[in-house]
């Protein structure tokens, strides 16, 4: 059994036991970090063809992240983290790349939880991941997760930070038809083998209808989809509803290429919106 799946056999066992907003919770002091290494190219190159990304050029933005989550995942399902990790929703993401990085730098990677906020649906926490080249801070990102449980306070807040775009009057740019299966083959390549994305029977077990999309293949996508993925500086992504599999999706954006959203259904169901913004010059 690889780390991955001791970790989620290791949460699924944990999660009863655990409380969502309970009074007083602390979050583990624990960074777990990876020591440098390069990306390797074989998985690097699956995760481009799955996500749409240029087959070479720099890192990209999203990738850090997919290779920082097995050490999120070892420290949600440790015994000192509050939340259970069965259930929990990936809300949004921001990210900031201080520079490109490139293929064959050794990235150090290092997770750690920054903190527990009310929420007007349970209990959101915040995760940060880190890398680092030589010592310096090249990347790193902030992601929000939710634990849904009932709450007292019926004001809480619902986003902290400011919102990403307004979605309805972006312009269409690309259709995708998503296939059933892209939860399978996304969880093949970046490691989240979360049962809701894998198979309709497993993902009915947690309230879905039929398999999902892993939000983060949908903000990759997006980003790819974007232009010039490489001069992207930052992101942030909200992920607003489910994409349920198999699905045909519109993705959006305005004309400045700083805006976008991913919609589908007869209706035009949010899914995602986000924001990116560039570095100047080539």
């Amino acid at each position: 059994m690889n780390g991955l799946s001791s970790s989620l056999v290791r949460g699924a066992v944990t999660s009863p036991f655990k409380r969502a907003g309970r009074p007083g919770a602390a979050l583990p002091a624990d960074r777990p970090t990876r020591p440098a290494a390069p990306a390797e190219p074989g998985p690097l190159a699956a995760y481009r063809r799955i996500c749409g990304f240029p087959d070479s050029g720099p890192l990209p933005l999203t990738y850090p992240h997919v290779l920082g989550f097995p050490l999120a995942l070892r420290l949600m399902t440790g015994r000192a983290f509050p939340l259970p990790v069965v259930g929990l929703v990936h809300t949004w993401i921001e990210i900031g790349a201080h520079r490109p990085v490139q293929l064959g730098e050794p990235i150090e990677l290092s997770v750690y939880a920054d903190e527990l906020t009310p929420h007007r649906r349970g209990t959101e926490v915040t995760m940060v991941t880190e890398a680092r080249v030589a010592g310096e801070l090249v990347w790193e990102s902030r992601s929000g997760y939710l634990s849904r449980h009932a709450t007292e306070a019926a004001g809480q807040s619902e986003d902290r930070a400011p919102a990403a775009a307004a979605a309805p009057a972006l312009p269409a740019v690309a259709e995708w038809r998503l296939p059933g299966d892209l939860g399978r083959r996304y969880g093949a390549v970046s490691g989240d083998r979360n049962p809701i994305h894998l198979h309709p029977l497993t993902a009915r077990l947690f309230g879905f209808p039929r398999a999902i999309a892993h939000g983060m293949w949908t903000a990759a996508r997006c980003l790819a989809e974007a232009g010039e993925p490489d001069r992207i500086h930052t992101v942030r992504a909200e992920f607003r509803a489910p994409v349920l599999l198999p699905a045909t999706v519109t993705y959006a954006a305005d004309p400045a290429g700083e805006a976008f959203a991913l919609r589908g259904g007869e209706g035009g169901r949010v899914h995602l919106v986000g924001r990116i913004t560039r570095r100047q010059g080539g």
